[in-house]
């Protein structure tokens, strides 16, 4: 499992590219965009962070909840009377094994639930997390129309320079990899 699968733990991409792109922020924008990126930037950050904290406790508590439950029906089938004996046609009896202890809830099961349910409220939540932040994010960019502006500009035209430098590595026979410093 990649560690980008968890929104929490994504990281940027590579140097060159990072670097490209510190030099669009300089030259193409002006302090008050670059304001308004940074901004952006961090709702994103902090929605990713709360959604994965609110997801985690979420799913630490559905996973109390289904220990606690299956306790109680545990609790429950062990108190009713079960048979003991099958009685056949022909008058055989067959004895019937007490199933009571394979169902009894273990210490291996509340961890696993636990475990799981925790990384699937963490995934949950960190990609809630990153749909709403980027929601937040984009409302924020796009409050000023003039701002906006210049911020697709540079934007395109950093793309256009990252995929002018993939284009130059692919004919020098270098991969992708490299270009993107991956």
């Amino acid at each position: 499992m990649s560690t980008d699968s968890l929104a929490l733990l994504r990281k940027n991409a590579g140097q060159d590219i990072a670097a490209l792109a510190e030099d669009h922020l300089k030259h193409d924008l002006q302090d008050a965009d670059r304001d308004a990126l940074k901004s952006a930037a961090s709702k994103i950050s902090t929605h990713v962070t709360i959604g994965s904290l609110v997801g985690l406790g979420l799913g630490a508590y559905l996973a109390f909840r289904l220990r606690r439950t299956r306790m109680q029906m545990f609790n429950a089938l062990r108190a009713t009377e079960k048979p003991t004996h099958v009685k056949f046609a022909d008058g055989r009896e067959e004895a019937l094994p007490d199933m009571t202890p394979y169902v009894r809830p273990s210490t291996l099961g509340d961890v696993a639930a636990y475990t799981f349910f925790g990384f699937g409220g963490l995934f949950v939540g960190g990609e809630t997390g990153v749909l709403t932040g980027s929601a937040s994010a984009g409302r924020t960019i796009t409050r000023d129309p003039e701002s906006r502006e210049r911020i697709e500009t540079a934007f395109r035209r950093f793309r256009a320079d990252v995929l002018r430098k993939e284009a130059d590595s692919l004919d020098t026979r270098r991969g992708v990899k490299e270009v993107l410093g991956l």
